[in-house]
């Protein structure tokens, strides 16, 4: 056998070939580390019968860190070990590389023990509770790194979920205040109580006034009593005392029932403490607020919201020798409409088309460049410019090409720049005649292209944290969008005067990130019809990797970040197609149209206030799933990119190329109009 080879790959794509009759074995099952500790895992690929294969190459990664980065698990490419560095369960993935590249992959689940606990403190927001009411305990447990892990109420099963390796038990000290088997903490008569906590023999305490309760009656109002799926309404509970008086500031806990209109569903929803509620399925709910022992109900009544309209592909640009990457759409000097496309693990060629008649789609003329893959392509808003990325030069210089595309009927090559660009530029967008283009998916560099011919360099951004991550840069308004994987997105000032930033000095003013730590791209909208401010953030996950030869798993959804308060983002909702991942998209005038991969391209209403999931709740206009029979991999929708432009939603197939669809009009309904007639 061949020296083992360790390696990281923070590529979106692995290329992985599976065996039906093999399997990977390795000591990565069922293993244990603690922080620090370093293994050497002994790794191999057994088939049916049981015989051992040997394989050239082995290959390990932390499956975070294919998208982040991610250090929990690190690599180290010189001794062939993995190390530790947080606690919890982590995916590691190990594939076998075989004889003539064969690839066989697995995943292994490793578990970091969590370092000793020396303290546990047991928080509230308020000591004071009344009888009746759950009391939303925090704990706060400190190790002795020095690292303090905060667990609220709200977290279920806190053993299991968070240290499922240290024992745990909490009791109250009379009988104020009940325990369940779940360790809900309800309180149950009035007076002092101490709660204890014990995690692994450290404990932590808490004392717990319980009052009586000193609500009479409460008076369970909202601002609509029949809405759609979808439609927020916005409950409020009034307390009152025995005198009629409103109590002012007292906890509620809202909680909500329901019964489908349609036998074969169920009803499902989401409320918030706040008092908000969705409902995903038509039918009756019953909403209740409940203080302790005293609640009170409503009855609302939700209807489809029925947006669906048909959508049909109206003409299609098909390649069908090479994977087709990004594309751009883009009205051309001469006021007729054209596109340019990329290529993926190919020969650096790009693609430019007339779509001025969408359902008769041309291809007028092609660049080719030292590239494997051209994954992005922009073009300017004058329609002069276009710009394309370059990975995998032979001469490893990569960068981006600057295009003149006054003429899409006959393009030429102005410059080329790759200065800080070497390791390769993924993506890249066009600003107020500047580049901002990634460098190794680490950061990005600005570069002015005032003078095409000369472009250069003016400034660069980068989180500046060990091991930070790029996939994607987006600018709106002076406003640079960057998608840094398991750091989420953050805002950056380009011009937009927020915080006094320019192209030379970009600051960066707001972030948000999430658990996957597969943060691929993000798109901001503000809503027409409620004025909040989003960012849509969206996933990009292989769970097996790239088949570039056949189908591929995606999965992955899109994040709905409430950045109305810069200071306080909330993620409020999600779009997710069950069994398919998301990739590029575009909103307008309150409608997604995005690309899911395997899922087709989508349209969907994002009106109003947003809340839950927005895919259960019926909020899909359409969908197209694009594929042909004489596509690169026939037959198989792989849908890159979706680009609403003058009233046609055009996209990119990784498999067959460039296309456009329509979505219909919505159709007045007439079904009713001879109802009056005699």
């Amino acid at each position: 056998m061949k020296k083992t080879i360790l390696t990281l790959f923070f590529s979106c794509f692995i290329l992985t070939l599976y065996s039906q009759n093999k399997t990977i074995i390795s000591d990565l099952d069922g293993l244990t580390l603690n922080i620090g500790e370093t293994f050497t895992p002994n790794t191999y690929v057994s088939n049916s019968d049981g015989l051992k294969s040997n394989c050239s190459n082995i290959i390990y990664y932390n499956k975070k860190g294919v998208f982040s980065s991610a250090t929990s698990i690190s690599v180290d490419t010189e001794n062939g070990s993995i190390k530790a560095n947080d606690p919890g369960t982590h995916e590691v993935v190990a594939i076998c590389i075989g004889e003539g590249g064969k690839r066989h992959s697995r995943t292994f689940e490793v578990f970091v023990n969590y370092p000793k606990i020396k303290k546990v403190t047991l928080k509230l927001d308020d000591n004071s509770t009344y009888i009746g009411n759950y009391i939303p305990l925090i704990y706060e447990i400190t190790d002795e790194l020095n690292v303090t892990r905060t667990i609220d109420y709200w977290s279920t099963d806190i053993a299991s979920k968070y240290f499922s390796k240290v024992s745990f038990s909490i009791k109250a000290l009379n009988d104020k205040i009940n325990i369940d088997n779940s360790n809900n903490i309800l309180a149950v008569k009035n007076g002092i109580s101490t709660i204890e906590a014990d995690f692994d023999g450290i404990k932590g305490s808490i004392n717990v006034n319980v009052l009586k309760n000193p609500t009479s009656k409460i008076e369970l109002v909202s601002n609509n009593e029949n809405a759609k799926t979808g439609d927020v309404i916005q409950f409020k509970a009034l307390a009152y005392d025995k005198k009629g008086k409103v109590i002012e500031n007292i906890p509620v806990e809202f909680s909500f029932t329901g019964k489908s209109f349609d036998k074969s569903n169920t009803a499902s929803g989401l409320i918030l403490q706040d008092g908000r509620f969705v409902g995903d399925v038509a039918g009756k709910y019953v909403v209740s607020a409940r203080i302790g022992n005293i609640s009170a109900s409503k009855v609302v009544n939700i209807f489809k919201r029925n947006v669906k309209r048909e959508m049909n592909t109206v003409g299609t640009g098909l390649v069908n020798d090479k994977h087709t990457s990004d594309f751009w759409v883009f009205e051309g000097v001469d006021g007729n409409d054209y596109a340019v496309t990329g290529t993926w693990g190919a020969d650096g060629t790009s693609y430019f088309w007339d779509v001025t008649e969408p359902s008769n789609i041309k291809k007028i003329d092609s660049v080719q460049v030292d590239a494997r893959t051209v994954n992005d392509v922009k073009v300017s808003s004058d329609g002069k410019i276009c710009v394309i990325s370059r990975e995998g030069a032979s001469n490893r210089k990569n960068g981006i090409i600057i295009i003149d595309v006054s003429n899409p009927y006959d393009v030429s090559i102005i410059s080329e720049y790759t200065k800080n660009l070497t390791g390769g530029v993924h993506n890249i967008f066009i600003y107020q005649n500047h580049v901002y283009a990634l460098s190794n998916g680490e950061r990005y560099y600005i570069i002015n292209i005032e003078d095409p011919k000369n472009p250069y360099e003016v400034g660069m951004f980068e989180i500046g944290k060990e091991g930070q991550s790029i996939h994607d840069v987006w600018i709106e308004n002076g406003i640079a969008y960057s998608s840094n994987w398991r750091d989420g997105v953050y805002l950056v000032d380009v011009g937009g005067g927020s915080v006094g930033g320019s192209p030379s000095n970009p600051v960066a003013f707001g972030n948000y990130s999430y658990d996957s730590g597969a943060h691929h791209a993000t798109y901001p909208f503000k809503s027409k019809s409620t004025g909040k401010f989003y960012t849509v953030l969206g996933d990009e996950i292989f769970p097996k990797g790239v088949n570039a030869s056949g189908p591929s798993e995606t999965a992955g959804f899109l994040h709905f970040v409430d950045f109305t308060d810069l200071n306080n983002p909330k993620e409020v909702a999600r779009y997710e197609v069950p069994s398919h991942g998301s990739h590029n998209y575009w909103i307008e005038d309150d409608v997604l149209y995005v690309a899911m991969y395997t899922g087709g391209v989508r349209v969907v209403d994002i009106s109003g206030d947003l809340l839950g999931d927005l895919y259960k709740q019926d909020r899909e206009i359409g969908y197209i799933l694009p594929s042909s029979p004489n596509g690169y991999i026939p037959n198989d929708t792989m849908v890159w990119g979706a680009q609403l432009y003058k009233g046609h939603v055009f996209y990119s197939d990784f498999n067959t190329g460039i296309g456009a669809a329509k979505v219909d009009s919505i159709k007045p309904d007439n079904s009713k109009a001879n109802k009056h007639l005699d």
